[in-house]
C-alpha cells in the first residue's frame, strides 16, 4: 500500500500523548487504542495524525482542507457526548467525499439502537433474545407476566456503560428499579430482554461486500462464584483488578465441532448483512448448553487495541496487528455508499 496520509479521528479527551515513558498501563487505559493505533500507522510509514473533536464538526473541515488527508480513521465512539451522534460525524465524512475506515452511517444506526436491531434480526428469522423497550419518560407499567431472568440495559450505550450483576432481574420489583436506574442514570430507553444461560462468544468480522469471519472467541472466568452470572459488566471490561480476581481470560472457543464453527461463521454474515454493516464488526453470542445460538447484539467499529479480542482472533488466524490496520485501511479505501 502506498504512503497514506491519515486523519485519525478521536474523541479530544483521547488524544495521546507524545511518549508513554513513565505512564502505566492502567493510566493508558482509556486511550490505548488511539494510541496503538496511531503509532502503528505510523511504524507502517502512513502520515497519520490525530484530530480530537467533541462539538464541533468544523474541526474536521478545517482539518481536510489544511492536510488533504487520503482517508479518515474512524475511533469516535461518540460525537457531543451522545453515543448514536458517531453516525452523524461519518455522515459529514461522506459528505465532504473523504473515505474512512469502519462502518457506514446506516449501519451504525441499526446496530446502535439495539432494539431496533433486534426487530430487523426477528425478521430475517435470526434468534435474538425476547425483548421489551421501556421509554423514558413513561410511567414504568409492567403490561405482561415475564419470564425471570431477565436482563436490563440501556438500548443504545455501548462498552457495558450500566451493566452490573444489579442487571440481571428476577422479580417485578428488581425489573422496575432497574429500568429506573437506567432512565435515571444513563438517561436512555432501557432494553429488557430474556437472560440467556450459557457461553459467551464474540466473532470479529471484516468486509464490505465480501466477508471473513474471525476465530470466535470466548470469555470465560476461572474464579466465577456461583452466585455470579458470567456475563460481560462494566467492571469486567475495564476494572483490571476485578477481571484478576475472577479469573477473566478471552480466548479461542473451545470444543466446538466444525459444523458449529461453521454455522456461527454463516449466522455472523448473515447479521452483518441484515444491519448494513461494512469495514469491521464484532458480534456478540450466546451459546446453550444446548447448543442454540442467540445474537446479542452487533458492535461496528469495536475496541482495536493491541492485545485485545478483536486484535488477539485475527492474531489467531494468521493476521498480525500492523496487517489488520493495513486491511481496514483498504476496506475504508475501497467502500463506495451505493448513491455515490
Amino acid at each position: 500500500m502506498k504512503r497514506l496520509r491519515v486523519m485519525v479521528l478521536m474523541d479530544e479527551e483521547l488524544v495521546p500523548p507524545n511518549s508513554i515513558v513513565g505512564v502505566s498501563d492502567e493510566e493508558m487505559l482509556n486511550w490505548k487504542t488511539e494510541y496503538d493505533v496511531l503509532v502503528t500507522l505510523r511504524d507502517l510509514g502512513h502520515h497519520a495524525e490525530p484530530l480530537g473533536v467533541s462539538h464541533d464538526l468544523g474541526a474536521i473541515r478545517r482539518f481536510i482542507e489544511e492536510h488533504r488527508p487520503h482517508i479518515a480513521f474512524n475511533l469516535l465512539e461518540e460525537f457531543q457526548g451522545v453515543a448514536v451522534f458517531d453516525q452523524h460525524v461519518v455522515s459529514y465524512l461522506e459528505l465532504m467525499k473523504l473515505s474512512y475506515s469502519g462502518c457506514n452511517p446506516r449501519g451504525l444506526m441499526l446496530a446502535h439502537d439495539k432494539a431496533l436491531s433486534k426487530q430487523l434480526l426477528t425478521y430475517h428469522r435470526i434468534a435474538t433474545p425476547r425483548f421489551a423497550v421501556f421509554e423514558r419518560g413513561r410511567k414504568i407499567v409492567l403490561r405482561r407476566r415475564y419470564t425471570y431472568p431477565l436482563l436490563v440495559k440501556s438500548v443504545i450505550e455501548e462498552a457495558s456503560l450500566g451493566i452490573s450483576q444489579k442487571s440481571i432481574v428476577r422479580t417485578d420489583e428488581q425489573l422496575k428499579d432497574r429500568v429506573a436506574y437506567v432512565h435515571d442514570e444513563l438517561q436512555t430507553d432501557a432494553l429488557v430482554e430474556e437472560f440467556i444461560e450459557g457461553r459467551e462468544l464474540y466473532v470479529g468480522v471484516l468486509g464490505n461486500r465480501r466477508l471473513q469471519t474471525l476465530p470466535i472467541w470466548e470469555m470465560t472466568f476461572a474464579n466465577l462464584p456461583s452466585d455470579v452470572a458470567n456475563i460481560a459488566t462494566r467492571r469486567v471490561k475495564w476494572d483490571t483488578a476485578y477481571q484478576k480476581k475472577l479469573g477473566v481470560q478471552t480466548n479461542a472457543a473451545e470444543g466446538l465441532s466444525k459444523a458449529q464453527k461453521l454455522a456461527i461463521s454463516q449466522l455472523c454474515k448473515r447479521v452483518y448483512r441484515a444491519l448494513s454493516l461494512s469495514g469491521y464488526a464484532r458480534l456478540d453470542l450466546r451459546m446453550t448448553p444446548e447448543g442454540r445460538v442467540y445474537v446479542l447484539e452487533a458492535n461496528p467499529n469495536p475496541n482495536l487495541s493491541y492485545g485485545e479480542d478483536f486484535a488477539e482472533s485475527a492474531e489467531s488466524a494468521g493476521v498480525s496487528y500492523e496487517q489488520l490496520l493495513q486491511r481496514i485501511l483498504r476496506l475504508g479505501l475501497s467502500w463506495r455508499p451505493y448513491w455515490y
